[in-house]
């Protein structure tokens, strides 16, 4: 397995949308990489490292603030070279959605087998779910580590805010589109199939990730459909069996890459169905 493998109001607006950003100390203890001065020194010549702080502090000056982080646990790279990822909101949101928040995540890594990517997120704060908007949306910005790239990194998030309102609408189309049993089982399924391919479920039932686990989130409508199934495929805790017939609970997906490719995973899904 890689390294990747192994580790998404009106406009005069006066107040934060949240209640506390993260400081250089949280991130520190959350993405050691994240403050790195130097990119791993087995990273080739033509490799150009791109600090982490000197993209926080651009984003900062234009308005975004970091409130979450995770680093991957990684066996090549060093804990100041490994993927992480931070997400941004802006300071003064000016979209609001009836039950999430707008972000931006930001992937970096230094270790050369990582590109420098900005995407469009949500927060649903109900549940706590870390929602990241596919590619075929609203498409996410991608660069190589080739060049200084910080300037550009900011223009392509501030375009990308612009995008926050599309974003609401997709939520809207979402809220409005009633799924059937059918309908919801066959998301369920594909859903567990993306978790666990070649059929490595341990007899897990599409059912399982149906059932809501607040009352908030029970509903037939496609919106909590798919924020419920996300949360079991992201956080676990569901019961399967192992290949010994052993009754565990699945683990939660902490590796960076692979929450990223999940969760954009299940929102083209659901944008399949939004009505």
């Amino acid at each position: 397995m890689s390294t990747i493998e192994s580790l998404v109001q009106s406009a005069t607006a006066s107040r934060s949308a949240f209640g506390r950003t993260l400081v250089d100390e949280d991130l520190c203890s959350l993405t050691p990489a994240a403050l790195a001065d130097a990119p791993d020194p087995r990273t080739s010549p033509t490799y150009s490292f791109i600090p982490t702080p000197r993209i926080i502090d651009a984003l900062r000056c234009a308005g975004f603030v970091p409130v979450s982080a995770a680093q991957a646990a990684s066996r090549r790279s060093t804990n100041l070279s490994a993927p992480h990822v931070i997400r941004f909101r802006r300071r003064y949101e000016t979209v609001q959605l009836r039950d999430c928040i707008p972000e931006i995540l930001f992937l970096n890594a230094h270790n050369g087998r990582v590109a420098v990517q900005f995407r469009i997120a949500l927060f649903r704060p109900v549940c706590t779910n870390g929602l990241i908007v596919c590619d075929e949306t609203l498409p996410a910005w991608k660069v190589p580590h080739r060049g200084d790239v910080v300037d550009a990194a900011v223009a392509a998030v501030i375009q990308q805010s612009e995008q926050f309102s599309a974003v609401g609408a997709w939520v809207e189309r979402m809220e409005r589109t009633q799924l059937d049993e059918v309908q919801r089982l066959d998301f369920a399924s594909r859903a567990l199939a993306l978790r666990f391919p070649k059929d490595r479920h341990g007899g897990m039932q599409p059912a399982q990730l149906l059932e809501a686990r607040r009352p908030e989130d029970v509903g037939d409508d496609l919106w909590r459909v798919y924020n419920v199934v996300q949360e079991h495929v992201i956080r676990g805790d569901v019961e399967r069996r192992t290949a010994s017939n052993r009754i565990v609970r699945t683990r939660p997906i902490k590796a960076v890459r692979r929450d990223v490719a999940l969760n954009t995973a299940l929102w083209s899904m659901a944008t399949t169905l939004a009505a």
